[in-house]
């Protein structure tokens, strides 16, 4: 069963894929873990610059530097 990578608060780097629409990239705040799904492990972050939330998969995520 995978686990979440990441925490609620931290900041890490979205990287979009062509599913995300008009999501930019960059970074992002950990809001929610959300229920792990088979393989996929969902989080809804939002944007530190616009305020809007998303739910991606880890697999899209990167820690920011000066995150572990």
């Amino acid at each position: 069963m995978a686990l979440h990578k990441y925490k609620i608060g931290q900041t890490v780097i979205l990287t979009p894929n062509r599913q995300d629409g008009e999501a930019p990239p960059g970074a992002y705040t950990v809001q929610r873990l959300l229920p792990v799904e088979g393989a996929s492990v969902p989080y809804r972050i939002r944007n530190s610059r616009d305020g809007h939330e998303r739910v991606v998969t880890q697999e899209r995520l990167s820690a920011a530097p000066g995150w572990s």
